[in-house]
């Protein structure tokens, strides 16, 4: 087995009393596709929040490659390789694709406040930009503005956004919500042919979807791992389908 890219040492994620995150632990082997499944409620994205940088632990130990980063802020993990989009689309909609693409690469460069003076796109932007508009299946789109693209095509260019940085930790939270049944397939199609170069850690409520995708399922529950085991024996474990279906369970 790989080594592990991220680590999860007994984190913790409190509001006041309340703990949206109770103790948890978990290894992601470099190269994985590890979804975080759950019903509402579960803690996901609090979790993912954690891991990106967003809120800091109550307690425990985040690392990435070895490194601790329970403590640093999202920019610099960002630099370190750790990439995220939302549930909600995070977009500037009255720049055109290419913009967007552009303002997310300056984002971890000295150049980052360079577009609004000189916002040529330089040989080496622009080879790393049609790579990352291709692999989502935009290309023809890039000098569209962002309010032009439909729904679908807007979640296709923010997972462009998050590759276009060259990631080796990619956190992909919901990244099918809202799409039509075509629109999801695109998207898982998008996921299935990163390279394993990337690791991919995955919240998707659509259980089909995410269990089709990836090699290893952490079910959460009340802010907890319930159950960590691959695909398929998520499909038939008794535990997940009750806390999905909202039957008390029994020790």
């Amino acid at each position: 087995m790989s080594e592990p890219i991220l680590s999860l040492s007994d984190v913790v994620v409190a509001f006041d009393a309340l703990r949206a995150v109770d103790g948890v632990s978990l290894t992601v082997p470099q190269g994985q596709r590890r979804a975080i499944i759950g019903p509402n409620g579960a803690g996901k994205t609090t979790l993912f929040n954690a891991i990106a940088g967003v809120l800091p632990p109550t307690a425990g130990k985040i690392a990435f490659d070895g490194h601790d980063i329970t403590r640093l802020p999202p920019h610099r993990r960002a630099r370190l390789g750790v990439s995220r989009t939302f549930q909600i689309t995070n977009l500037f909609p009255r720049l055109s694709v290419r913009d967007n693409m552009v303002l997310a690469l300056r984002g971890k460069s000295t150049r980052k406040f360079s577009l609004f003076g000189r916002p040529d796109v330089d040989t080496r932007e622009g080879p790393q930009i049609a790579a990352a508009l291709d692999a989502v299946r935009i290309a023809g789109r890039a000098d569209v503005l962002v309010n032009d693209l439909s729904y679908g095509e807007q979640r296709q260019l923010e997972i462009a956004l998050s590759l276009v940085t060259s990631p080796r930790l990619l956190l992909l939270d919901e990244p099918a919500a809202g799409l039509s049944p075509s629109e999801r397939s695109i998207v898982a199609e998008i996921i299935r042919a990163l390279g394993r170069d990337i690791t991919v850690v995955l919240i998707e409520h659509d259980m089909d979807l995410a269990l089709g995708l990836v090699d290893r399922v952490t079910c959460m529950f009340e802010g907890r791992v319930l159950v960590e085991e691959a695909p398929d024996q998520i499909r038939r474990n008794k535990q997940v389908q009750e806390v999905y279906l909202g039957r008390p369970r029994h020790a």
